[in-house]
């Protein structure tokens, strides 16, 4: 499968660290993301787990069709119809590649997961109707998504889990979730992450960030650890590797063009900290296979 022939996607694999502060956190432990991504219109995408995956897979199809084999069960997936693969459950899917799927998928996990599955590895239609909700659903999934885009705050990750209960209840109960809040952009802590997924390439400093919120670096640092639990410079070392990673997802560059647009002028270093953090070197988390 050629990267190139995803026309847009997105993905975030939490690293094994973030995973374990989940397992033990009080409000996350029952219910959690792993993986999520988005593909649209992805030719040619295939996945195989002979034994399964340790995580449950959800997968909404919002245009297009695919296929699944669950079990030695065949079914086709399409438009407006999901699945969710329980974990362990042997399987394989793909897209139609005459008219190929665009999918929104989530590996989840947790001591409660299991219960938000209702028709495990059955494909389940989401019928045309008023409160349907369909651009709801998509906005929880953002939300979600751009949470954990934005780093690993705990109170980010506590917010984009919580969220996931009120995504898969919109599943399994189908009118059950509210509406997003929308960034505000007066947050000085939010504006200056912002800064920082707009200079990937660059090397922020203490002084950068705190000048760009008006607060000298000891009032910023102070505020930024109260708000995220995260020191600013270990908070943006994850958005740069969040951000490698999609690269080396989603894109031909090499390792070391990677390191430069994320900053790091030496490439062996900059493989040092993504698999100090990822838990694996840049190279074997390329080859990995995703959603």
């Amino acid at each position: 499968m050629s990267k190139l022939e995803y026309k847009e996607e997105k993905t975030i694999v939490l690293p094994k660290s973030i995973l374990s502060e989940l397992e033990i956190n009080g409000l996350t432990s029952s219910l959690y993301v792993t993986d999520i991504g988005f593909y649209s219109r992805a030719k040619s995408h295939y996945r195989t787990r002979r034994n399964g995956c340790k995580q449950h897979i959800l997968i909404y199809c919002i245009d297009g069709e695919g296929w699944l084999d669950i079990s030695n069960k065949q079914q086709t997936l399409k438009k407006n119809e999901y699945v969710i693969i329980s974990a362990n459950t042997p399987h394989k899917y793909g897209s139609n590649n005459k008219n190929p799927w665009s999918i929104y998928w989530i590996h989840f996990s947790g001591l409660k997961s299991h219960l938000f599955i209702n028709h495990p590895n059955q494909k389940i239609e989401i019928n045309l109707a008023s409160n349907s909700r369909f651009r709801d659903r998509i906005l929880l999934f953002e939300e979600i998504y751009n949470n954990l885009e934005m780093g690993y705050s705990m109170d980010n990750l506590e917010y984009a889990n919580i969220c996931l209960w009120h995504m898969l209840g919109s599943f399994r109960y189908l009118s059950q979730f509210r509406k997003i809040k929308e960034y505000n952009q007066q947050d000085k802590i939010a504006k200056s992450i912002r800064l920082m997924q707009t200079s990937m390439n660059k090397k922020l400093s203490l002084e950068d960030l705190a000048d760009h919120c008006g607060l000298s670096v000891s009032q910023y640092c102070l505020l930024f650890k109260k708000r995220t639990t995260r020191t600013p410079l270990d908070y943006l070392t994850h958005l740069k590797i969040q951000y490698a990673s999609r690269l080396l997802d989603f894109s031909d560059l090499r390792i070391n063009e990677i390191a430069n647009k994320t900053g790091y002028s030496d490439p062996f270093y900059f493989s040092r900290v993504f698999s100090k953090i990822m838990g694996k070197s840049p190279k074997v988390y390329r080859n990995l296979k995703k959603g």
